[in-house]
């Protein structure tokens, strides 16, 4: 079975939000072609991809569509095949590194001088943690062949 492609409309050439949305939703679906993807997700994937095709609103409510379908798919691959797209692990692992990291070093360093304006100094000590954190993972995803050719914009 192949994947589906989305079906063009004529605002995408006046709307540049659409446009990009547009585009980026095509080159993942582009991307998820090059992988090995099984008949009950491509099914899933190509429901999608119709209802995205039919779909009647407005352009803003296109944007939003395209945006969820995107985010679907991307959910999708991660938890039943456990493929990702490029640099998925280290924009996870940022914020999950300055909330988990970051506020407790913080809170920490405020506490042991005394001054809780430090509080803020965790914050760039937790992102970093998690980069490298994430980076790792991506490295690990990308080298086991479990990573998409793709960036999300």
């Amino acid at each position: 079975m192949k994947i589906l492609n989305l079906s063009p409309r004529p605002s995408i050439e006046t709307n540049p939000k659409l446009s990009k949305q547009f585009n980026s939703l095509q080159s993942l679906l582009e991307a998820i072609g090059k992988k090995e993807v099984p008949e009950e997700q491509l099914k899933k994937i190509n429901e999608i991809i119709g209802g995205i095709n039919v779909f009647a609103g407005t352009d803003p409510e296109l944007i939003k569509a395209l945006k969820a379908g995107q985010s679907i798919f991307i959910k999708l691959l991660e938890k039943e095949l456990k493929i990702v797209p490029q640099n998925h692990y280290q924009t996870l692992w940022m914020v999950l590194g300055m909330s988990a990291f970051g506020v407790p070093l913080g809170v920490a360093f405020g506490a042991v001088t005394g001054n809780m304006a430090l509080l803020g100094i965790g914050l760039p000590i937790g992102m970093a943690i998690g980069i490298g954190v994430g980076t790792g993972m991506d490295t690990k995803a990308k080298n086991e062949g479990r990573q998409l050719e793709w960036k999300s914009s």
